[in-house]
């Protein structure tokens, strides 16, 4: 695929969207990198990392193991990652401390319109392709439902949170850090950050990239074999997540980690059963707006695809 600076650019803010989910909890980067259109090429690229890459390189030269690599579309989108989990953390904080209904009816909206959107995505719906969706939605709503787990330091643990935690960041639905709560790892992961914990940063990151490039493959392997009934499973996986993002909840039980508090489990309930300001009128628009940001984004993609194959 040839791309030009623009493309790469407009990767790089594919990036900066999926870093900004990234730091919401509850809210996915693997959810945004199917809105944006890039969730099978993210995958088949981290699923292309192997050893054999080397000898490319030795045989035929940087240039060709780079391209096999598809390096240039890696670096443009990590690279609007960080820079949106460094410079929008802050914001993204600040904003579910201050106005949580009003960020959580957003983020409903646009998930809610990515279900429709990944849905119609496939061609013809079967037997098999419901089913897929209906196992995909009960799974995502059980692991949302889920108490979380006792807390444990060792680094085998630590290890195998961090498995688990990239695989969820790249599985739309699920967002990375709820696992790590999930698991009771996320208070050990925050410290460790937070004292420089080289050992357990380590072990998690680790843990990381072995269970980012097995569960890409994988992944890989389901669109390359099952590819209308792995989209279907994905759609049911973001229908069942949406509870966790319900703008109007009841915190049951939390937890605070350093000056980080943490919802561990709460209770969804209608805006006028919710005590605080339900913020109706403005959550509503603010649904309708996440909601036709997905339109309107297919809209513009489906525009320059249109251009594209007319310059062609």
């Amino acid at each position: 695929m040839q791309r030009n600076l623009l493309d790469y650019f407009k990767i790089t803010l594919k990036g900066m969207a999926m870093g900004a989910a990234d730091v919401v909890p509850g809210v996915s980067g693997g959810t945004i990198a199917f809105i944006s259109g890039i969730y099978e090429e993210l995958i088949a690229t981290i699923g292309g990392v192997k050893i054999e890459l080397f000898s490319t390189w030795k045989n035929e030269g940087f240039k060709s193991m780079w391209k096999e690599l598809n390096g240039n579309f890696i670096i443009a989108l990590f690279a609007g990652i960080l820079v949106s989990i460094f410079t929008l953390m802050r914001l993204a904080n600040y904003l579910l401390e201050n106005h949580p209904v009003l960020i959580w009816s957003f983020f409903f909206g646009l998930v809610l319109s990515s279900i429709w959107f990944v849905a119609k995505q496939i061609p013809k719906w079967n037997f098999k392709i419901v089913l897929a969706l209906i196992l995909g939605a009960a799974l995502a709503y059980y692991i949302v439902s889920l108490p979380p787990m006792h807390t444990s330091s060792s680094y085998l643990f630590i290890f195998f949170s961090g498995a688990l935690a990239i695989c969820a960041m790249i599985l739309p639905g699920i967002s990375g850090a709820f696992i790590l709560v999930l698991l009771g790892a996320y208070k050990s992961i925050t410290e460790a950050v937070h004292d420089f914990d080289f050992k357990t940063i380590a072990s998690f990151g680790i843990g990381a990239v072995i269970g980012l490039l097995s569960f890409s493959r994988l992944l890989k392997w389901l669109f390359e074999h099952y590819g209308n009934i792995t989209l279907a499973a994905l759609t049911g996986f973001i229908a069942g997540s949406l509870p966790k993002i319900w703008p109007w909840k009841e915190v049951l039980e939390s937890a605070t980690f350093g000056e980080k508090k943490v919802v561990l489990k709460e209770a969804t309930v209608l805006p006028w059963n919710f005590e605080g300001d339900p913020q109706t009128l403005w959550a509503i628009l603010l649904m309708i707006a996440g909601f036709l940001l997905i339109l309107i984004l297919e809209s513009v993609a489906t525009l320059n695809s249109d251009s594209a194959n007319a310059a062609n």
